[in-house]
């Protein structure tokens, strides 16, 4: 089995990045059994629409992942409930709209999602390792990718070690800066500390320096704008073997894309 994983879809300028990326990765690293992205800030940087989730359905994408910026548009809530391809960090109360795990199919193959949130360095939620006990117990016997959606290096190694065995790949979201520590784990999980950012990357985490800077400055709220330059795709490819649903390879991905959009 062969999964293409896709770093947070920033803005409008990543879900053209992501549209015309699946095609030359299809090419280039295809075919895929999987195709599955983290989309919680595709909607101006915060956030869902139902928009953006048909037109993510269109590119051939068959599950999205999230994080904290998922409850940003409550109009988005009803989507979270009603469609099995679409996730939230299951370590949020049981009483928050949409589900945490669940599987996806697509031509006969089944593949399991996880999506954690951290503690460290996040808003207040409840223990992403424990939550991952009591989920994998409904996954049993399946290939299983994790988008664990935190901000410390630490607690993604912590959980991913944690995990090692038992799921097909812990993937790391949320930074926007995709990293180069890609392995396979002693016990057959695959791993990457975050897969990065599918949209630019000539500001600061895909908006602009100009309206980064005064927060750190002043401390003062300020209004982010988009950046345009330096569009690209970043993510991985993960192979699985459906046998043992363990990784048998993973590929960091980071395709510029400044020459085609």
């Amino acid at each position: 089995m062969r999964v293409l994983f896709s770093g947070d879809v920033a803005w409008s300028l990543g879900r053209e990045v992501l549209a015309k990326s699946i095609p030359i990765l299809k090419h280039e690293y295809g075919p895929f059994d999987f195709i599955v992205i983290n989309c919680e800030n595709a909607a101006h940087g915060k956030g869902m629409t139902q928009k953006i989730f048909d037109e993510f359905i269109s590119l051939d994408v068959d599950a999205m992942t999230s994080g904290n910026h998922i409850w940003d548009k409550s109009a988005f809530f009803p989507v979270l409930d009603a469609d099995i391809r679409i996730f939230r960090p299951a370590n949020y109360t049981h009483s928050c709209p949409g589900r945490g795990h669940g599987i996806v199919e697509r031509k006969g193959k089944k593949l399991g999602i996880l999506n954690l949130q951290g503690q460290v360095f996040m808003p207040p939620i409840d223990n992403p390792f424990l939550c991952a006990d009591a989920c994998l117990e409904e996954l049993q016997g399946l290939p299983v990718l994790v988008d664990f959606h935190a901000e410390a290096t630490s607690e993604k190694l912590g959980l991913a070690n944690y995990l090692d065995g038992r799921v097909s790949a812990v993937i790391g979201t949320h930074t926007h800066v995709q990293t180069a520590d890609e392995k396979i784990l002693p016990n057959g999980t695959a791993y990457i500390t975050d897969a990065g950012m599918t949209g630019a990357h000539g500001g600061m985490l895909g908006v602009t320096y100009e309206s980064a800077m005064p927060k750190f400055l002043t401390g003062l709220p300020v209004k982010f704008e988009p950046c345009e330059s330096l569009p690209a795709f970043n993510g991985v490819v993960i192979d699985i073997d459906e046998t043992t649903c363990l990784a048998s390879n993973i590929t960091r991905v980071n395709l510029a894309a400044d020459s085609w959009i």
